[in-house]
């Protein structure tokens, strides 16, 4: 057997959830502990008692409605012309066939796509069009905040249907909490701004965001601090920003990147304290401060610099049965699926859309088990 094979089978992945024996639930849930899926619902039909049944019944993790997908992760057919390859291309094809998948919802990533396909660029309202043709909803989007064209994205975001508005940019790459307050000025006043027209302003993260602040000890002979307090800056940022008017997307592949790397700092005294990140109990306290994840997995590969290699969603090893059982508020959550690696190229140009179906299915496979 090959060491890649063995690597492969030795790993326990979501999909090993689902072969957990029904009696391990049974004992779960009798406790009154939540429940993973198994492979058979045991105990979803036994016995009754006054016309209602008495066991487990079991619901989708994610509800179909908020199941979801960014562009980017097929980005290459969004933006691709016209060939001779079959697999779709452009805004009408590509989102028709992420429907006929199963898709509910669309996370923008820009809004052009290839010119030859109409002769000039598409528009905002030909691309809503298309999504109620197809029963998508615009659920967000990845775009510049900036305070000179804001008025303008979101008449776009208008345009599109969308509840959310936000960029895959972190608010400040600072590592100084003076910028990080002035950010917050900056999103506090421009989420009051969407909250008047019915949107949620909201950031995404890459690992660096859960990087731990400059904030204590020596300063530089620019007059800034050198050391840390432990505080990571988006956590900062949480603070200083207005629940009712700032939001966030967690990227749940980064979020665990972040743990992977971020793990050491440097207190005031110049001693190395140490800080695992942990992505769960990061979103539990302010749940509904986070409408929207990207649900995206890797394979651990401690030989990379950021931890994990992407893959498919459900391919990998992030838990994310764990994660969105105990983050709780299903119904609130929208989960979008994102793979960066996705695109094949000219050797393989179904690919995205390949990993975007087998994503899909995965996603819908994750199940939770209730008492009725």
């Amino acid at each position: 057997m090959s060491d890649k094979h063995e690597r492969r089978t030795s790993r326990f992945t979501r999909r090993d959830v689902f072969k957990a024996s029904a009696g391990a639930a049974a004992v779960l849930g009798a406790a009154g502990l939540p429940v993973l899926a198994t492979g058979t619902p045991a105990l979803a039909d036994e016995g009754h008692k006054n016309g209602h049944r008495k066991g487990l019944h079991v619901e989708p993790l994610i509800p179909s409605r908020n199941r979801g997908i960014i562009l980017y992760s097929v980005r290459d057919r969004i933006s691709a012309a016209p060939d001779a390859s079959g697999v779709p291309y452009g805004f009408e094809r590509v989102l028709a066939r992420l429907a006929e998948i199963g898709y509910k919802e669309i996370e923008f990533a820009g809004y052009n796509q290839h010119t030859s396909i109409l002769g000039r660029q598409i528009t905002p309202r030909e691309i809503r069009k298309i999504l109620d043709d197809n029963g998508l909803v615009a659920n967000g989007t990845h775009t510049r905040i900036d305070p000179a064209t804001f008025t303008q994205q979101m008449d776009i975001a208008e345009e599109l249907g969308m509840r959310n508005i936000g960029t895959g940019s972190d608010p400040t790459n600072s590592s100084y909490t003076s910028d990080w307050d002035a950010a917050a000025d900056t999103w506090n006043e421009l989420g009051a701004r969407a909250r008047e027209r019915g949107l949620r302003l909201y950031t995404h993260n890459h690992d660096a965001a859960y990087s731990f602040l400059l904030d204590s000890g020596p300063l530089d002979a620019n007059g800034r601090p050198t050391r840390s307090s432990g505080t990571r800056r988006l956590e900062y940022f949480f603070e200083k920003t207005d629940p009712r008017y700032v939001f966030f997307e967690m990227d749940v592949f980064w979020a665990y990147v972040a743990r992977f790397k971020h793990h050491t700092y440097t207190d005031r005294h110049g001693n190395q304290q140490t800080d695992l990140f942990d992505p769960i109990l990061t979103v539990a306290p302010r749940t509904t401060r986070f409408p929207l994840f990207h649900a995206k997995d890797g394979n651990k590969n401690p030989a990379v610099g950021n931890g994990y290699d992407m893959v498919p969603l459900g391919e990998g090893d992030i838990n994310f049965q764990q994660f969105f059982q105990t983050i709780g508020e299903q119904d609130f959550h929208h989960a979008n699926w994102e793979q960066d690696s996705a695109p094949g190229g000219a050797a393989n140009p179904g690919q995205s859309l390949s990993f975007a179906d087998l994503s899909y299915t995965n996603m819908s496979e994750l199940t939770i088990y209730k008492k009725h």
